[in-house]
């Protein structure tokens, strides 16, 4: 059987170098709610697209699922469009898929403002598929370094941990898609100063404005 292509250590850097040059998109948001060791914020409405994927490893679903996104915004769509990066790159890990805490993961691409009411069409071989997500909010850790298959879940736990001893106790989702998400984002050739971020879904059905939240 032949090896799925993967990204060439050339490519990789030139897209860190590019990086560090140009005004990278990310999803807008405000923080309403901060802690020494984590924050809240509200997301707007957005439009991602996604790449389902079926492997116990968060380290290889991301990598599968990233090569599939980087296909696509180099123009493996129907509209032969390019699409310029944005941050971070999100790995959701889908509750109770299977053994091992997950076998399924959905790896996320944040689409350019000029993207979020009309995606180009992904060519069907990728796999892929839009996914709005719906103004929301996110409880958020972060954490240096790489993000691996035996830190990961430690940093979720640290989290909730964390949620336990605020006013946000036991305010965790039980309707999202997602038991928690992964979002990275520096290259893999930023070695000094990474940042990543582990988030949950908060269940604040009225809203996560700061006032309806008591702070420490």
């Amino acid at each position: 059987m032949m090896e799925k292509p993967r990204l060439s250590i050339a490519v990789l850097t030139l897209l860190y170098l590019l990086a560090q040059v140009i005004a990278i998109e990310k999803p807008q948001y405000e923080i309403v709610h901060a802690e020494s060791d984590f924050e809240v914020r509200l997301y707007t409405q957005s439009t991602w697209m996604a790449a389902p994927v079926s492997e116990i490893s968060f380290e290889k679903a991301t990598l599968d699922g990233f090569h599939r996104l980087f296909q696509f915004i180099q123009g493996a769509n129907l509209n032969w469009t390019r699409i310029p990066m944005t941050a971070p790159a999100v790995t959701s890990i889908v509750p109770e898929a299977g053994p091992f805490q997950s076998s399924a993961y959905s790896v996320l691409f944040y689409l350019p403002l000029k993207f979020q009411a009309d995606p180009p069409v992904p060519i069907p071989e990728l796999h892929l598929k839009p996914y709005v997500w719906d103004s929301h909010c996110v409880a958020v850790r972060k954490f240096s370094g790489y993000a691996k298959d035996d830190n990961i879940i430690k940093e979720a736990k640290k989290l909730s941990v964390s949620l336990r001893r605020s006013p946000w106790t036991n305010a965790t989702s039980a309707e999202s898609n997602f038991a928690y998400s992964i979002a990275q984002y520096d290259s893999p050739f930023h070695f000094i100063g990474r940042v990543n971020e582990v988030w949950a879904d908060i269940n604040a059905t009225g809203g996560c404005e700061y006032s309806k939240i008591a702070a420490y």
